[in-house]
C-alpha cells in the first residue's frame, strides 16, 4: 500500500513538474512573441511618421508648383507664350 502511495505521489510530482516546465516554456515563448511584435509595431510607427512627413512636403511642393505665378513663368520662359492683345481675344457665346 505504501509503495502504491509513493508511486502515486511520484506520478503527481512528475505531472506537476511537466506542467510547470510547459507553462514556463509557454510564458517565455509568449514574451518573446510580444517583444518581437512590439519591435515591429515601433518600426511601422516610425515608417508611418516618415511617410506623413514626406506627404506634407509633397503637398507643399505641389502647391508651390501650381501657383499662378509659377505657371505664368513657365509659359513665358519655357514655352515662349505671350498674352494676347485685347483685339486678338474673341468671345464666343453659345446660342
Amino acid at each position: 500500500m505504501q509503495v502504491a502511495q509513493t508511486r502515486q505521489s511520484f506520478i503527481l510530482v512528475t505531472v506537476f513538474a511537466v506542467v510547470c516546465v510547459t507553462s514556463a516554456m509557454a510564458l517565455v515563448y509568449t514574451k518573446h512573441e510580444s517583444r518581437k511584435l512590439f519591435v515591429e509595431l515601433e518600426t511601422l510607427t516610425q515608417e508611418r511618421d516618415e511617410l506623413n512627413i514626406e506627404w506634407g512636403q509633397l503637398q507643399i511642393e505641389q502647391s508651390t508648383w501650381s501657383t499662378h505665378a509659377r505657371i505664368e513663368q513657365v509659359a513665358t520662359d519655357d514655352l515662349s507664350l505671350v498674352r494676347p492683345e485685347a483685339a486678338e481675344i474673341f468671345v464666343i457665346q453659345r446660342p
